[in-house]
């Protein structure tokens, strides 16, 4: 299996790992299927992800995907955050092999399940489920 430089880089040195204490959010996903389980804490302020940690139990993918989500989360609003796709975040790391994509979407959905927290947290109401995570029933209202 071939990785990109970019996501041994991210692999050996993980950035931003740990937890936050206090944090404003805290998104814990699993994959029952691989055993990965992400755990990712933001700081907001002013409606900006000032500061992100995660903690990853998982392969290599897993780790990598993790630890560059949390770069590209940094310093973002919480609209341009939920707006980073599984895609953007396998393309940022020079792409991934088509085994590993489900670590980016567990990436994806950990940044989801943090903002949730921090929304419910601060406003009483979650996210909108904008699109099915991909362990939810396909279950969506259609006006009938």
């Amino acid at each position: 299996m071939q990785y990109s430089a970019k996501v041994m880089d991210h692999f050996a040195n993980p950035r931003n790992v740990g937890e936050i204490p206090e944090a404003s959010g805290v998104g814990e996903v699993g994959n029952p299927a691989c055993g990965d389980i992400m755990k990712m804490s933001i700081q907001v302020k002013d409606n900006v992800i000032t500061d992100v940690k995660f903690k990853t139990f998982g392969c290599g993918a897993a780790i990598a995907t993790s630890s560059i989500s949390t770069e590209m989360i940094k310093g973002k609003t919480i609209d341009e955050a939920l707006k980073i796709t599984n895609k953007a975040v396998a393309e940022a790391l020079g792409g991934l092999p088509p085994t590993k994509m489900h670590c980016s979407v567990l990436a994806e959905e950990a940044i989801e399940a943090a903002i949730d927290d921090y929304l419910k947290k601060t406003t009483g109401k979650g996210l909108e489920k904008k699109k099915s995570l991909s362990h939810d029933e396909h279950h969506h209202e259609h006006g009938e």
